[in-house]
Protein backbone atom coordinates (compact mmCIF):
# COMPACT_ATOMS: atom_id res chain seq x y z
CA UNK A 1 0.00 0.00 0.00
CA UNK A 2 1.22 3.75 -0.49
CA UNK A 3 2.50 5.63 2.24
CA UNK A 4 2.45 8.63 0.87
CA UNK A 5 0.86 10.99 -0.46
CA UNK A 6 -3.39 9.87 -1.27
CA UNK A 7 -4.17 11.27 -4.44
CA UNK A 8 -8.07 11.20 -5.73
CA UNK A 9 -8.42 9.58 -9.01
CA UNK A 10 -9.19 12.72 -10.88
CA UNK A 11 -5.47 13.49 -9.96
CA UNK A 12 -3.83 10.12 -10.76
CA UNK A 13 -5.11 10.61 -14.49
CA UNK A 14 -3.42 14.18 -14.38
CA UNK A 15 -0.39 12.92 -12.85
CA UNK A 16 -0.78 9.32 -15.21
CA UNK A 17 -0.88 12.13 -18.41
CA UNK A 18 2.23 13.81 -17.47
CA UNK A 19 4.12 10.68 -16.65
CA UNK A 20 3.77 9.10 -20.07
CA UNK A 21 4.80 12.17 -22.04
CA UNK A 22 8.27 12.27 -23.15
CA UNK A 23 9.61 15.95 -21.34
CA UNK A 24 7.56 18.66 -20.18
CA UNK A 25 3.48 18.71 -21.37
CA UNK A 26 1.76 21.98 -22.62
CA UNK A 27 -0.79 22.98 -20.01
CA UNK A 28 -3.50 23.18 -22.80
CA UNK A 29 -3.11 19.73 -24.22
CA UNK A 30 -2.58 18.31 -20.35
CA UNK A 31 -6.26 19.83 -20.07
CA UNK A 32 -7.74 18.12 -23.36
CA UNK A 33 -5.88 15.04 -22.08
CA UNK A 34 -7.53 15.61 -18.70
CA UNK A 35 -11.23 16.76 -20.22
CA UNK A 36 -11.04 13.64 -22.77
CA UNK A 37 -10.32 11.38 -20.22
CA UNK A 38 -12.53 12.38 -17.45
CA UNK A 39 -15.13 13.95 -19.32
CA UNK A 40 -14.86 17.28 -17.47
CA UNK A 41 -14.85 20.81 -18.09
CA UNK A 42 -11.60 22.47 -18.82
CA UNK A 43 -12.07 24.45 -15.51
CA UNK A 44 -12.23 21.78 -13.86
CA UNK A 45 -9.37 20.28 -15.32
CA UNK A 46 -7.53 23.20 -14.92
CA UNK A 47 -8.64 22.80 -10.91
CA UNK A 48 -7.09 19.41 -10.97
CA UNK A 49 -3.87 20.39 -12.59
CA UNK A 50 -3.57 23.14 -9.97
CA UNK A 51 -3.98 20.40 -7.09
CA UNK A 52 -1.48 18.14 -8.34
CA UNK A 53 0.84 21.11 -8.54
CA UNK A 54 0.32 21.83 -5.40
CA UNK A 55 0.87 18.06 -4.52
CA UNK A 56 3.83 18.97 -5.23
CA UNK A 57 4.05 16.25 -7.83
CA UNK A 58 3.76 18.45 -11.28
CA UNK A 59 5.49 21.56 -11.07
CA UNK A 60 5.35 24.83 -13.72
CA UNK A 61 7.83 24.26 -16.33
CA UNK A 62 9.71 27.42 -18.12
CA UNK A 63 7.17 27.48 -20.92
CA UNK A 64 3.23 27.55 -20.31
CA UNK A 65 3.34 23.67 -19.34
CA UNK A 66 4.07 21.37 -16.53
CA UNK A 67 6.25 18.73 -15.92
CA UNK A 68 6.16 16.01 -13.42
CA UNK A 69 8.57 16.34 -10.30
CA UNK A 70 10.92 13.05 -8.74
CA UNK A 71 7.83 13.02 -5.87
CA UNK A 72 5.25 13.11 -8.62
CA UNK A 73 7.42 10.41 -10.81
CA UNK A 74 8.12 8.14 -7.87
CA UNK A 75 4.02 8.24 -6.70
CA UNK A 76 3.14 7.05 -10.31
CA UNK A 77 5.85 4.31 -10.41
CA UNK A 78 5.12 2.95 -6.89
CA UNK A 79 1.34 2.89 -8.07
CA UNK A 80 1.95 1.31 -11.46
CA UNK A 81 3.68 -1.80 -9.82
CA UNK A 82 1.04 -2.18 -7.28
CA UNK A 83 -1.25 -1.94 -9.76
CA UNK A 84 0.64 -4.12 -12.25
CA UNK A 85 -0.53 -7.40 -10.73
CA UNK A 86 -4.15 -6.65 -10.67
CA UNK A 87 -4.01 -5.69 -14.29
CA UNK A 88 -2.51 -9.11 -15.24
CA UNK A 89 -4.49 -11.13 -13.39
CA UNK A 90 -8.09 -9.03 -14.84
CA UNK A 91 -6.25 -10.26 -18.72
CA UNK A 92 -4.42 -13.19 -17.96
CA UNK A 93 -5.50 -15.58 -20.41
CA UNK A 94 -7.36 -13.09 -23.01
CA UNK A 95 -6.41 -13.72 -26.18
CA UNK A 96 -4.50 -10.86 -28.19
CA UNK A 97 -7.24 -10.94 -30.79
CA UNK A 98 -10.03 -10.58 -28.34
CA UNK A 99 -8.04 -7.53 -26.52
CA UNK A 100 -7.34 -5.32 -29.98
CA UNK A 101 -11.20 -6.43 -30.91
CA UNK A 102 -12.09 -4.82 -27.23
CA UNK A 103 -10.04 -2.58 -28.07
CA UNK A 104 -11.31 -1.11 -31.14
CA UNK A 105 -14.71 -1.42 -30.05
CA UNK A 106 -13.94 1.39 -27.41
CA UNK A 107 -12.36 3.30 -29.34
CA UNK A 108 -15.42 3.43 -31.66
CA UNK A 109 -18.17 3.85 -28.79
CA UNK A 110 -15.68 6.45 -27.22
CA UNK A 111 -15.16 8.27 -30.66
CA UNK A 112 -19.42 8.37 -30.86
CA UNK A 113 -20.00 9.39 -27.27
CA UNK A 114 -17.61 12.43 -27.55
CA UNK A 115 -18.86 13.53 -30.03
CA UNK A 116 -22.52 13.39 -28.90
CA UNK A 117 -21.75 15.42 -25.90
CA UNK A 118 -20.34 17.48 -28.20
CA UNK A 119 -23.60 18.23 -29.73
CA UNK A 120 -24.87 18.61 -26.46
CA UNK A 121 -22.39 21.16 -25.40
CA UNK A 122 -23.36 23.15 -28.43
Amino acid sequence: MLDAPLIAFEQSVTLGLTALAEGPVGRERLVDGVTGTLKIGAAEAHGVIDEVIAAPLLTPDEVPGVRITDAGRELYGRASGETAPITGRIYDGVPAEDLAVAGRVLSLITERTDADLATLAE
